[in-house]
């Protein structure tokens, strides 16, 4: 299943869908917002996982298409190298200090990044509607688990690859198809009478939410970011279990259909288990033997911690009907 091609939000995503439909000369503008750039990389991207209804695959490698991305990506790395820095500083100075790597990374992912969190406003104040909005927003992600970070398999050593592996098989059912973890979540989905389309809900998708799956995109694809793609998904592992509970217990007092419970407690055993394999095998293992990939494996943590509670503010913004928090240049760190 492709994605639906997303309505355009400006005159960039305007320009690339005509484009992207007729086949025809990209026409040079710029994006009127980041709302505006965010989708226009989003789709970009999509070109690269299942494609986008109506567009021909071999557009997938137009240069025209990857002279644009390219230009996107920059901003976009640009913006997230300045505002993960001082995250992730603290974390690189101890490691060149000579602390164990396992310690520092834990500690980095236990940082106060500041604001509220989603898993404890839906264990202890939503309403079903919210929860449905929430869901919505997030589904964007979910049909796509851990697809971004497979990209970086073929660039690893055969360690590194082992345990990368190990973790994958859990989010791919372990051969089992319907244990996928985005086969829990579109049954879940279903049950709560959602649209359990691929990437269903894109023209809900807040800017902060299609920028926190562009950077996933993003560090995937570049063979030189595969340290910050890693350090990324450990720290996703890391700070995944405890919010899983938490938002077990909202969907359990709310009397959420048991799909979509089923799919967080899933998470939340599961991934207590993965973050030791990410952090101390994974991680630690690819440090002791190549420590030059340590400083960069930290700042993809930190980019996971600072877009996931940017993200987080803004659906909460939204959720409560409150105005929704700006991203990118607009955005204060």
């Amino acid at each position: 299943m492709r994605a639906p091609l997303p309505t355009p939000r400006g005159t960039l995503t305007e320009a690339l869908t005509e484009a992207l439909f007729e086949q025809g000369v990209l026409r040079c503008v710029d994006a009127d917002s980041d709302d505006d750039a965010a989708l226009a990389l989003w789709m970009l991207y999509e070109l690269h996982h299942r494609g986008l209804e109506g567009v021909d695959d071999a557009l997938e490698w137009d240069p025209a298409l990857l002279v644009l991305r390219a230009r996107l990506e920059h901003d976009l790395e640009e913006r997230w190298r300045d505002r993960a820095r001082h995250l992730a500083r603290p974390a690189q100075e101890r490691l060149a200090d000579g602390e164990d790597f396992a310690e520092v990374f834990f500690d980095l992912c236990a940082a106060d990044t500041g604001g509220e969190s989603l898993a404890r406003f839906v264990q202890r104040e939503a309403d079903t509607e919210q929860v449905l909005a929430l869901l919505r927003q997030r589904s964007i992600y979910h049909v796509r688990e851990q697809d971004s970070a497979m990209w970086a398999l073929p660039r690893l050593d055969d360690e590194t690859k082992a345990h990368l592996v190990a973790i994958a098989a859990d989010e791919y059912g372990n051969g089992h198809p319907d244990r996928l973890h985005a086969e829990l979540w579109r049954r879940g989905m279903a049950a709560c009478d959602l649209d359990t389309g691929y990437a269903a809900y894109v023209d809900e998708a807040l800017p902060q939410v299609l920028e926190q799956n562009n950077l996933m995109s993003m560090l995937g694809l570049h063979r030189r970011l595969v340290p910050a793609a890693l350090g990324h998904l450990a720290a996703f592992e890391v700070c995944s279990s405890v919010p899983s509970k938490r938002m077990v217990r909202g969907l359990e007092r709310l009397g959420m259909p048991e799909p979509v419970v089923a799919y967080y407690r899933e998470h939340m055993v599961a991934d207590a288990v993965h973050e030791q394999v990410a952090v101390r095998r994974m991680l630690g293992g690819w440090v002791a033997r190549e420590p030059h990939v340590a400083d960069d494996t930290l700042w993809g943590a930190a980019v996971c911690l600072a877009a996931e509670q940017e993200t987080a503010t803004a659906v909460l913004a939204a959720v409560r009907d409150e105005p929704a928090l700006t991203t990118g240049r607009e955005a204060v760190a």
